[in-house]
């Protein structure tokens, strides 16, 4: 190598190494050393530089926090340990609860706690291999998350490469949560509106909706932060290898290796110090600079940690306690009656708007008429509104001595109030319901729900042009949208020739979507994506899920009576015939060759789950089993083959003793997962490694 070309490696590596330590001064520490304008000079040094060596731009410079194109899907990831949700508690009563049951379990021992403030943003999982950041996913449903490497990578506070000394683990997982500040979210909803673009709720609904936008260039723009809490060692490795044996130690150490924690921790020795701790930051949640809805609680002890263990949904050594719901007084103006896609009436108060929780509220739920009745909720009334968990705004209760001598109790119109088709309320069920299926705001709904993301994922047919398309009487149902032409779509409001030829291309893309998102995007009552998925997998085609009786449906496992019903009332309804032929006309795909699952450790076992187990969410253990051919039923049969056995087991473990069934335990069930995994694939057994 030449001369010139070592000064100038040596050169990108200097630059890259000041840039790195300048993001960690002004994003972690926030304590600046560089102005703006010499950081950007900094940065148009390395882009140069890097522009005329290409061969030696590395994945964690600073110049590619932004790389590649849009995706078009987040890969789901299989967390290594599952991200349990915190049980939640409301009460000082309720926190010694939580500390007798830590006595019960440690008798006599003495312990201490780790109080964090309980950011109200997202959580995400971050993995680090020799030092070198390579994946983010969100939490999901605890087991599985979504693969969001890429945005997570835009966060300038999030390293790319950590500070690393001797003896510190450099292949870990960091957990925590991305946010936004207040003043970050106001700005950012000043732009939206400015743009035209619909503005966010609060800076939560900000934050997860930024981080699942698909093209890294908007993450960027928009002002999240990062602050991790929690620490893991990867690689058959644990913290106390490297001398970490409490969470407080693993804070520092995060903080170490260059990862943003929060200041605001503290350890105490007693409930009485954690109860404090929660009095004066339930004051002082308006001074914070971002929002945070309760405290979080920890044992410190790592070993304590583990001897305490898990329930199926939460870790028995934390809790999060919750801060009282923050509440307004405001008027309630008028009631009105929002139809869903089903027919679903809801009423929703219209409110003189106040200012609550970081956002302008101007409507409420009310839910349904008998809880309007409970409430004796009345137009013009003076109502008390809190948001439910923060984000939900409800109404309390109505300030009686503000109601207005003239008010009149309210009931639910007789009529649809879009399309004057009779109300009906079933018995046994809280909603009316208008059953007119070509009512304009059922129609709107169901294609709203048709071209979702879960659903056929046509990107660019949102609310605003749906309502345009049923308005102009353009389409009349879902299966119009495959005849659209762009004689129908050139002006529309915002549609000119490339937003028309790219909403007529997602259309036509969305045709060969799998078979479980067209049986999901039907619509039909209380198919959700997990039930489209056993449908798709049994019948494979919509004609033969249409013929199928209802008793054929009941008989499937995690179908059921109810969705078997529904299925079948839905297929036995000529409209809903008319607009799937129409889906056929066009080419939208009808049916699909399945894959069967072959092979496998648990290949034609059936398991029967009961008890709350302590290792494992249940959602964790079903996917592992799933995942190596075997199957989860409901109940105990001759033809079980497990019944894997948790704390606390209820009937069916006693079937399975009646039925001489092989009851097995976590311990077992791991033992009997590893021992296959040798015998199959003998240089990687460790159970559990999916990330």
């Amino acid at each position: 190598m030449s001369e010139k070309r070592k000064n100038s490696r040596s050169e990108i590596e200097r630059l890259r190494q000041k840039i790195r330590e300048h993001d960690h001064r002004y994003y972690v520490l926030n304590e600046p050393t560089l102005s703006d304008y010499e950081y950007d000079m900094l940065m148009e040094h390395l882009i140069r530089l890097e522009k005329q060596h290409p061969e030696w731009i590395t994945p964690d410079s600073p110049t590619q926090r932004v790389g590649g194109e849009p995706t078009k899907a987040f890969p789901p990831v299989i967390h290594e340990i599952p991200m349990l949700s915190l049980g939640n508690t409301y009460t000082q009563e309720e926190l010694y609860d939580f500390e007798k049951r830590i006595k019960n379990i440690l008798p006599g021992e003495a312990f201490e706690y780790v109080v964090e403030l309980k950011f109200d943003g997202v959580a995400v999982s971050l993995i680090y291999q020799q030092g070198r950041y390579v994946l983010g996913a969100t939490r999901g449903d605890g087991v599985r998350g979504d693969n969001i490497t890429e945005n997570l990578k835009t966060i300038r506070s999030i390293p790319l490469i950590l500070f690393s000394k001797d003896n510190q683990p450099v292949d870990i997982e960091v957990r925590g949560e991305v946010y936004m500040t207040k003043a970050g979210f106001k700005k950012l909803n000043q732009q939206q509106e400015k743009s035209g673009e619909k503005t966010f709720a609060n800076p939560r609904n900000a934050t997860a909706g930024t981080l699942k936008q698909q093209d890294p260039r908007i993450v960027i723009s928009r002002p999240l932060n990062f602050s991790a809490y929690y620490l893991n060692v990867r690689g058959g490795k644990s913290l106390e290898d490297f001398n970490i044996k409490t969470h407080f130690d693993s804070l520092h150490l995060l903080r170490d290796l260059g990862l943003p924690v929060s200041r605001h921790s503290a350890l105490c020795k007693s409930m009485w110090e954690v109860i404090d701790f929660c009095n004066v930051w339930e004051e002082k949640r308006e001074d914070v600079p971002f929002e945070i809805d309760g405290i979080v609680v920890k044992v410190n002890a790592l070993d304590q940690q583990r001897r305490l263990g898990t329930t199926a949904k939460s870790p028995r050594w934390a809790i999060a306690f919750k801060f009282k719901a923050k509440q307004a007084t405001t008027l309630l103006k008028e009631i009105h009656l929002q139809v869903g896609r089903t027919g679903t009436i809801t009423p929703v108060a219209v409110l003189e708007p106040v200012f609550l929780a970081g956002s302008t509220i101007s409507r409420a739920t009310l839910h349904n008429e008998d809880e309007i009745q409970r409430k004796d909720i009345r137009e013009g009334d003076t109502v008390l509104i809190e948001k439910g968990g923060d984000v939900i705004p409800k109404v309390v209760q109505v300030i009686q001595e503000k109601r207005p001598p003239n008010s009149k109790s309210y009931t639910i119109p007789k009529h649809c109030p879009v399309c004057q088709s009779p109300l009906v309320r079933f018995e046994g069920e809280a909603a009316v319901r208008c059953e007119n299926i070509a009512c304009p705001a059922q129609v709107h709904r169901k294609i709203e729900h048709f071209a979702s993301r879960g659903a056929m994922d046509i990107e660019g047919l949102g609310e605003a042009l749906i309502h345009q398309l049923i308005n102009n009487k353009i389409v009349s149902d879902y299966g119009d949208l495959y005849s659209l032409k762009k004689s129908d779509l050139i002006g529309l409001e915002r549609m000119g020739i490339k937003s028309t030829q790219n909403l007529l291309d997602a259309i036509e893309k969305s045709k060969t979507r799998p078979l479980d998102r067209i049986i999901f995007a039907l619509g039909i009552r209380y198919v959700g994506s997990n039930a489209a998925v056993l449908l798709a997998d049994t019948f494979g085609s919509i004609d033969i899920l249409r013929k199928t009786s209802v008793e054929q449906l009941d008989a499937i496992e995690g179908i059921g009576q109810t969705i078997a019903e529904s299925v079948n009332q839905f297929f036995h309804q000529q409209s809903n015939l008319k607009v799937i032929e129409k889906l056929k006309k066009a080419g939208v795909r009808m049916e699909e060759e399945r894959p069967k699952k072959k092979g496998g450790i648990f290949r034609e076992k059936v398991f029967v789950l009961t008890g709350a187990l302590s290792r494992f969410t249940r959602e964790g253990v079903i996917s592992l089993i799933e995942s190596e051919g075997g199957k989860v039923t409901t109940s105990v049969s001759p033809k079980t083959d497990y019944v894997l056995v948790g704390e606390n087991p209820g009937l069916k473990y006693r079937k399975a003793l009646d039925l001489k069934i092989h009851i097995i335990d976590e311990d077992t069930f791991v033992a009997m997962m590893e021992k296959a995994k040798k015998k199959q694939y003998p240089e990687n057994s460790q159970l559990g490694m999916h990330i």
